[in-house]
């Protein structure tokens, strides 16, 4: 197993020095000096990095860059691998360069706009046309985390995550996606700034809880300190960055049980039987008969979820090594173990339940029909909730 580490990170030095050739001949051909002394820069940099650590603000990037598009290319293993909490882990690069010259704000800002149209044009190469639909772009969904605390429980904010912030602002970019992780510790400003570029309308960034985050994280037996590192990624889901094994294996589709639920465990789409029967809707009496049927299916589904997630976690774990990716999760190599094998610090299987919003719309309909809020016959009553959710179930399941 550690062999393969090996090879993948020789692979990816490979990678950036075939970059860096290409640099050095389109800088051999280069007339403007300006753009000659950029593409030999630009050259340095990739043959040093991913072979060595970065030591600049630019490195760093570029370092990262690499980092990722070998990941998403191994296997994407999570449509959603990102540079985890973003302005910390380029702060101590920035300040450096900042303060030794080597640096000016307008450079940064103009690398990181670089960084924003990197991720924006690139695919995800084993999901092109699932994220296509799903994301109205070909690139994967990655989460750039931005706030919240320090390991040592001290404000995460700092003057990058505010450059950064200008940068989500000024390009208006579907992806990289981005959102704010809001503790008591930060200042208003940063709340502010954030509100202000939500307020045009572009949907970005979003906010997330961090003490919300940090309770997540430690009731599933995370430490504090890895825990205040963790974040969002793709959606909503949280985890802690470089240290933990997010294995998602498909959606959980909550509206479609109570679908089922409303036609007796039968699938109205296909007709065929495929949940219990817990009994005719109409012939419930109120509404917390309906909904202790739904949890009857719901338990009998999430069952049959977990059996068949199981099987394809020992697939992945038997078939689908990910080198690379065990390379920079952390405790892999302690372990000598794949990431799907259980090498990372934390291993997490997720049920994503998907429609939630539908679901409580649904429900909410439901309860108000049932309880005869308009004071109608229980027959007239399934006849209008029937018509209420036409539309709504029909949306999940078409």
């Amino acid at each position: 197993m550690l062999r393969s580490l090996d090879i993948a990170a020789d692979a990816l030095i490979s990678f950036a020095g075939r970059h860096a050739r290409e640099l050095d001949r389109l800088a051999a051909s280069e007339k403007d000096p300006g753009r000659k002394t950029e593409l030999e820069r630009m050259a340095a940099i990739c043959r040093r990095v991913p072979a060595h650590k970065p030591e600049s603000f630019h490195e760093a990037l570029q370092y990262y860059w690499f980092l990722h598009v070998g990941i998403i290319t191994e296997l994407n293993p999570w449509d959603a691998y990102n540079p985890g909490r973003f302005d910390q882990n380029l702060y101590p690069f920035y300040q450096r360069d900042m303060e030794n010259g080597t640096l000016t704000r307008d450079q940064a800002k103009e690398l990181l706009s670089c960084f924003w149209i990197k991720f924006h044009n690139h695919p995800a190469p084993p999901k092109v046309g699932v994220t296509a639909k799903e994301s109205n772009t070909y690139v994967d969904f990655c989460l750039i985390n931005l706030g919240g605390v320090t390991p040592d429980n001290r404000d995460g904010v700092n003057e990058l995550t505010y450059l950064v912030l200008d940068v989500i602002e000024e390009m208006r970019l579907l992806q990289p996606s981005s959102m704010i992780q809001v503790s008591r510790k930060n200042p208003d400003r940063f709340i502010k700034r954030a509100l202000k570029i939500i307020a045009t309308g572009f949907g970005q960034p979003s906010v997330f809880n961090t003490d919300a985050i940090l309770q997540e994280m430690t009731l599933h037996g995370k430490s504090i300190e890895d825990s205040r590192l963790a974040g969002a990624s793709g959606c909503v889901e949280a985890g802690v960055f470089g240290k933990e094994a997010y294995i998602l294996t498909g959606y959980f589709n909550l509206p479609k049980i109570l679908e089922i639920t409303l036609h007796n465990g039968r699938d109205p789409r296909t007709k065929k039987q495929i949940g219990l029967e817990t009994g005719d809707p109409e012939q419930f009496n109120t509404f917390d008969d309906l909904f202790a049927a739904y949890v009857r299916q719901l338990n009998y589904f999430v069952d049959i979820k977990i059996r068949g997630s199981n099987i394809i976690e020992q697939i992945n774990g038997a078939h689908m090594p990910v080198p690379l990716l065990s390379l920079v999760t952390e405790d892999c190599i302690e372990k000598a173990r794949d990431y799907n094998q259980g090498g990372a610090r934390y291993n997490t299987a997720y049920i994503q339940g998907v429609g939630i919003g539908t679901l409580t719309d649904c429900l909410s309909a439901l309860k108000y029909v049932v309880h005869d809020q308009r004071r109608v016959s229980m027959e007239k009553s399934w006849r209008l909730l029937k018509r209420i959710l036409k539309k709504r179930i029909s949306c999940i399941t078409s």
